[in-house]
Formats: C-alpha cells, structure tokens, sequence
C-alpha cells in the first residue's frame, strides 16, 4: 500500500470519531486538526504520519525518505514517537498537533506570526530568472553623444528608467516600450555620476561638478535646483523617506543632509553629517536605521541607530591610514571589529554610550574577511543592501587590482560580544565568488533584486545573475553553516564593451545593463 492509500485509510478511520453537528473536531488546546491542514497544506506536504520512518513503511518504499517541502532542508520531528494502539486517538490527534505546531513554527522563522507563501514559489521564480534574455528592442544610442553609462535607475512605478552619463547628460527611456522620452542635454558640467528618485516624480543627480541637481518628471525643460556644498567628486545619493533628508557623499569625505521640506529654486538647507577620508560609497539600510560607509582603504563604517538630525564633528581615523590589520574572525566567517581613534575631543560623539549618553550615531569599523585576501589590503568599489535589510552586498578589488570579488554579509543583531567596542551588529561572510577582472579601474555596481532572491553583477562584457542556492531561494533560507559560493544562475553577453551598471525594475520582470561605450540593454524572460 502506498503512503497516499495509507494515509486516506487514516482519515477514515479518523472521521469515525468526528461529532457529526459539526465534521470537524478541534485540538483540545485550539490547534487545527490534521484533517483540516490537508484541506489547506500544498500538496507537496508530507501525506503520510509524521513520526513514520522508513521501518514503518511497506517493503517497496522502505528507501524513500519521507516527503517534505521542496525548499526545506530534512529536519527530524521533535519528540517523534511510533504511534500506539492504546493511545486512542486522542493521543494520536494530539501527537499530530505537535507535529503540526513544529511545522508550523519553522516554516514562519524570520517570518512574523504568518507563513509567507512566497517561500514557496521558488520553481516560478528560477523558471523566470533562468529564461532572461535581452530585450528585441533594448535601447542603443552612439557613445559620441552621451559616453559611458555610469548609473541606472528605475522610478518607484517603473514607469521611467534614467541613465547617468559619462558626458554631462541624462537619458530617460519608457523601459517597456524602449522608447526615448528625454535627454537632458546639460543636466551637470561634468560627469553625472548617480540618479536617486524621491517619489515616483521627483528625482536628483550628482555629478563630479561637485553639485546636485533635483528634476521634476512633470518638468525637464529646467532643473528644480541646483545644491552646492560638496568641495569634490559626488558620487551617490540616499534618500531618508522617514525625515525627507536628502543625502549625499561625494570623493570629499563628506556626508551632507539637505532638508527637502525647505528647498527653494536657489538650493535647500544642508549641513555636514560625517566626514571620513577614503570615503568610496554610502548606503542607507531600507528602515534608513543604519548608514554604511565603503572606503578605497577596505574598512566598513557603520551608523547604528541612525539620527540624520545630528552631526557628527569625527574627523579623520588613523586607522584609516594604517595597514589593514590581520583577522581576527570566529572561524574565519566573520569580519573582524576594531576601535578607531577620532580626533582628540571627540571620544564621547564616537562612543557616547561610554559617557552614559544616547546610543544613536554609535560607530562600527569593520574590515570585511575577503576570500583570498587576509594577507593583502581591497577597496570596496560598490555597496549596496539587501531589500529587506537583511544583508549588504560588496563588491572589492585588491589593492595590486588585479582581483575582483563579490561578497555577502549577513547582519547579525544581538548584544556585542565586547561591551567596549560600540556595535550592536556586526557582518557574518556568508557567499562570495571570484568576478572576471576586466575594465580595471572602473567601478562596477552591482544589484539586488526587488524580492533579494537574485544577484546581478558586471561581469566582463556582459552580467551574471547569481543566487544564494541553485533554487533561487531567500537568503533566509539558505543561510549555510560555513561560508559558500554564490550559484551562477545565468551569464548573459550582449554588449561590445566592459558592463559599469546594472539594475532591476522594481515592478517589472526586467533587468537593465549600461557598458563603457555607452549602451544600455533590457533583458527579460524569453519562453
């Protein structure tokens, strides 16, 4: 007898005891009953008793191992017990609401109270990701207009995709149509480095004329403003959806916030929020609970508890400067945390929590394990955060610039191992690959996908999607014991030259790419 024809006879030996008034009975401490999961469980749910084992089962399938969830890794049931004819079925519902609560209980970690059926779609989402080609129609302009292609971004409806340019302009196409809808001819006077949108028709541009520009969809012919207060390179911009600070970091050192709510046509109140030397890329977490900061030195700073409203007077570290230090990490997964040494006068704006003052804006100085790299020092070229927060994504060069690598560190909240050194959080390695060392000293940013199931990285003269797993599953669910490699999903070339960009549509299956000699393709599913 197979397990299906075991377990139907099961129910209807089960169904004699029901109260005929109402068909159901219920557990006596509330939970659902088993016959009431097989109505709603997906049918790939185990059919068959869940203490059984391969003894109770008939000869022809003693070597098959119990059915699970695809997406789960086997797990024995706590307290599994062989089911005894004496113990009615009281005891058996009863062993069978355990059984249920565990499932239930594993299938919702890191989850809320809830299942997400979203866990569970991974065959859609790997047919989808593995299908990806590029578009019949991608967009493909001359690199005597325009130049590279330095940064893509998508409106928040996906309605727009805006293309920062080496040559002083903007490009705006309708990514589903491919059609150009605007170029902004002078947008900056000098390379226009990064585009950040604040809603769905309000966005800003920073260039390295050391200024940042803010646009209205609604009206390209002029800019909204101009904002000065950069003495360099500005090379990208974060948006605090909570206190509507713009933020921005530029080749200077410098942090500023710009208060949004006051801009008027001749620029917005600012101030100086932080200042480090080295300063590469800055990133906020999705909650904008924490800043990241990547330097050319291979250290990560990180803001914990967040409050753009202050300023932080921390001038430049020694550390900074020094040798990368070697690691110290607990099994070689973890990155290794140091103090630093600000300015004297301001230990207790570093640390206040040493001086018995609010927790916010405390530092963490990290040098992230790079795999291959322990002896040699790296510059994190990129940064960017997983959706939903629970992870950043890096990408490194070496110092001698001849290695390239993408890595992904998990956040680890809980209480610091030494009270002494500020962080509550710190960064576990968890994947990485080796990337193709192609386009030397340029910088090549990599994405996230919307649900941060998938990687897109520049690599060579076209991009790689990679995932965490061969299945496409959530990083949650594929956190591995000792650092992995990511899983290659897809290469795709489409391109002539060296790929600088990627980005995925926050709302469409689709994927963009912009290379050196200045061409942007559109990848999506091709069935």
């Amino acid at each position: 007898m197979s397990s299906e024809h075991q377990s139907d006879s099961e129910d209807a030996d089960e169904s004699q005891d029901r109260p005929s008034s109402t068909g159901k009975k219920e557990d006596p401490v509330g939970r659902p009953t088993q016959s009431e999961v097989e109505e709603d469980a997906p049918q790939r749910v185990c059919a068959s008793p869940p203490g059984s084992s391969s003894e109770d089962q008939p000869e022809g399938s003693a070597g098959s191992s119990p059915p699970r969830l695809e997406d789960e890794e086997p797990r024995s049931s706590p307290g599994a017990a062989p089911q005894a004819a004496s113990g009615g079925s009281s005891s058996s519902e009863g062993y069978k609401g355990n059984s249920l609560f565990s499932w239930l209980q594993s299938r919702t970690v890191r989850r809320g109270l809830f299942v997400d059926p979203a866990r569970d779609n991974f065959r859609t989402m790997t047919s989808l990701y593995c299908s990806m080609n590029p578009a019949v129609e991608s967009v493909n302009l001359s690199s005597q207009t325009h130049g590279a292609v330095f940064n893509l971004e998508y409106s928040p409806d996906g309605s727009v995709l805006t293309v920062a340019c080496e040559q002083t302009e903007v490009l705006l196409f309708d990514p589903i149509s491919s059609k150009h809808i605007k170029t902004l001819t002078e947008a900056h006077e000098d390379c226009v480095n990064n585009i950040r949108f604040l809603d769905n028709r309000l966005f800003a541009t920073c260039s390295d004329d050391t200024t940042i520009a803010l646009w209205d969809l609604r009206k390209l012919n002029s800019k909204v403003c101009s904002l000065h207060g950069h003495a360099s390179w500005v090379k990208n911009i974060e948006y605090d959806t909570n206190t509507r600070l713009l933020v921005t970091s530029g080749f200077d050192g410098n942090v500023i916030t710009w208060d949004t709510n006051r801009f008027t046509e001749d620029g917005c109140p600012h101030k100086k929020f932080f200042h480090t030397r080295y300063l590469m890329r800055m990133r906020l977490t999705p909650d904008c609970s924490k800043m990241l900061i990547s330097t050319s030195s291979g250290y990560l700073l990180i803001l914990h508890d967040l409050d753009l409203t202050q300023s932080l007077e921390v001038g430049s570290y020694r550390m900074l400067r020094a040798r990368r230090t070697p690691l110290s990490s607990d099994g070689g997964t973890s990155a290794s945390r140091s103090t630093v040494t600000p300015r004297q006068g301001h230990d207790s704006k570093l640390h206040p929590h040493r001086e018995g003052l609010s927790p916010r804006n405390s530092l963490e100085v990290l040098t992230p394990e790079i795999p291959g790299e322990k002896d040699r020092g790296n510059c994190i070229t990129s940064l960017q955060l997983h959706p939903k927060g629970w992870a950043t994504l890096i990408r490194c060069s070496s110092n001698m610039d001849d290695q390239e690598w993408t890595c992904v560190y998990e956040f680890q909240e809980g209480a610091p191992t030494r009270p002494l050194v500020s962080p509550r959080c710190s960064l576990r390695l968890t994947h990485y690959i080796e990337e193709a060392n192609v386009g030397r000293g340029y910088i090549k940013e990599l994405c996230f996908s919307p649900d941060g199931r998938l990687i897109c990285s520049p690599y060579g003269y076209g991009v790689r999607l990679l995932a965490f797993d061969e299945r496409c599953s959530e990083l949650a669910d594929s956190l591995p014991v000792q650092t992995s490699c990511l899983r290659e999903i897809r290469s795709i070339y489409s391109h002539s030259d060296v790929v600088l960009t990627t980005k995925f549509s926050p709302t469409h299956c689709q994927l963009a790419s912009g290379c050196l000699s200045g061409r942007v393709a559109l990848y999506q599913p091709k069935f």
